[in-house]
């Protein structure tokens, strides 16, 4: 079956065909670098890693670009509110964005390109839009002149007939209804303080849009594969991103266009007013380990609307627990009989189906059906002691591959722990062989309180972090 996605600017599955042969270019709206990362921007991020990885795991090499706007509106005020320099202040965000991903386990882009290192590239686009027709200046500030773009409104399927000739809106983001010419340069006010360029178009910065279509040019060039982002950047963001793109350059901007639905928290839109507005930081409070919540976010598929809840998490944590336990105890599995071709079969059967399910718009929970049918059926032959040593391998083979797309093993702890956890387990085990079981009570409470669960086996014992 041939890998298929629904292109949101067609609205029908389409077979992925790369432009070259077996090279994926591939751009995903990134953080705008003003807070910490919230779980409705990390359900977007996570789709794009599960997109990324499936990519590889089909043989495609990818060259992936996420931005970092580090300069816009919400920037610019808060970092003044703060009193500190725009690089003090979002600097602070990008490292903990990045802290974020490794938390979650999400796979880093090739690129993450800051809008503040591409200011010329953004002045050039402006100057060809400027050439083609396509912008207008007034009081020193630039404007996409949409009327002259008849392709606009195409990915939104906007109704334009109602259009006001010559409206213009100079806010970064703003409400669907406001099909206006766009802000591309903002003239320097005084209230942007010292946060402005001296470029041949005049002091000033550029708008938000502009960013994202010079950033991914410069770095997958004038026509690409896919590019992601959430819903709620569909209009206006990327509407503006084609507008600016193919008005710039004449040539079709992105083949493939994905997005992924909104994340509600227990069946409320997600909402500082209403309590239930949580950073990634906020959930790891709550004694809750980053794979749990990468579990989550993972496993609903991305156009389908994603209730967050913590009785989710639970069920994600007990899902991972019996995830992790099938490869530790299929690890240390001795071997048995052979299964007559029964391993074989269910084996063959997995691999055929996790991939079946993938193909098909990524169906994530078709995939993870698969994988704990799996488990199911290679427990119930290791429990019959129908599994042999060969067998054994092939089945962990499959898991792993899995795992490269799932990435449900990951671990963000050092090497540390692990060194210290095995110095603690060879003490309990020394104090039990001397009889002093009350220092082994005491390392057993000691590795409880560190996260480690022990299991006393006929092979020895057996160690494992509390999910």
């Amino acid at each position: 079956m041939a890998l298929k996605f629904k292109n949101t600017f067609t609205r029908t599955l389409e077979e992925f065909k790369p432009i070259d042969d077996n090279k994926v270019r591939m751009y995903t709206c990134g953080p705008t670098v003003y807070n910490f990362a919230h779980i409705g921007n990390f359900r977007a991020y996570m789709f794009e890693d599960l997109l990324r990885r499936y990519l590889k795991y089909k043989g495609y090499e990818v060259n992936q670009v996420m931005n970092l706007t580090d300069i816009d509106d919400k920037t610019i005020r808060d970092s003044q509110a703060e009193g500190v320099s725009l690089k003090e202040f979002t600097d602070k965000y990008i490292k903990a964005f990045f802290e974020d991903l490794d938390t979650l386990g999400i796979e880093r882009a090739e690129q993450y390109p800051a809008a503040t290192d591409h200011i010329p590239e953004m002045v050039d686009m402006i100057k060809k839009l400027l050439a083609n027709d396509l912008a207008y200046e007034v009081d020193g500030n630039y404007y996409f002149k949409i009327q002259s773009f008849e392709p606009y409104g195409k990915l939104a399927n906007l109704d334009m007939s109602g259009l006001k000739a010559g409206a213009r809106v100079a806010s970064d983001e703003y409400e669907k209804d406001s099909a206006s010419d766009f802000a591309l340069w903002k003239a320097w006010e005084e209230q942007d303080g010292d946060v402005f360029w001296e470029t041949e178009i005049g002091k000033g910065r550029p708008g938000w849009h502009i960013e994202c279509s010079a950033m991914s040019m410069k770095f997958l060039g004038n026509h690409f594969d896919i590019h992601t982002g959430g819903i709620d950047n569909m209009f206006p963001h990327h509407e503006n991103e084609i507008a600016q793109s193919e008005g710039a350059t004449g040539e079709k901007f992105v083949n493939y266009w994905l997005h992924c639905e909104y994340l509600i928290v227990e069946g409320r839109k997600m909402s500082k007013s209403m309590g239930n507005f949580y950073t990634l930081r906020q959930i790891l409070e709550k004694d809750y380990p980053g794979v749990a919540v990468r579990y989550l976010l993972l496993a609903t598929h991305y156009r389908q609307q994603l209730n967050f809840t913590f009785s989710g998490l639970d069920a994600a944590r007990a899902a991972l627990e019996r995830y992790t336990d099938f490869i530790s105890n299929l690890e240390s599995y001795e071997g048995g009989d052979d299964s007559g071709g029964a391993a074989t079969e269910a084996i063959d059967k997995a691999a055929a189906g996790f991939e079946t399910a993938l193909d098909d718009d990524l169906n994530i929970s078709g995939a993870l059906g698969v994988v704990f049918d799996y488990i199911r059926d290679i427990n119930r032959l290791r429990a019959e002691n129908k599994l042999s040593l060969s067998e054994k391998e092939k089945a962990l083979e499959l898991i792993k591959r899995f795992d490269s797309v799932l990435n449900l093993t990951y671990q963000t702890e050092s090497g540390d722990l692990d060194a210290e956890v095995d110095d603690l387990i060879a003490q309990r085990t020394e104090a039990r062989k001397n009889k002093d079981f009350a220092r082994a009570d005491e390392i057993r409470d000691q590795l409880t309180a560190m996260g480690i669960i022990l299991e006393d086996t006929a092979q020895g014992v057996k160690w494992k972090r509390k999910l």
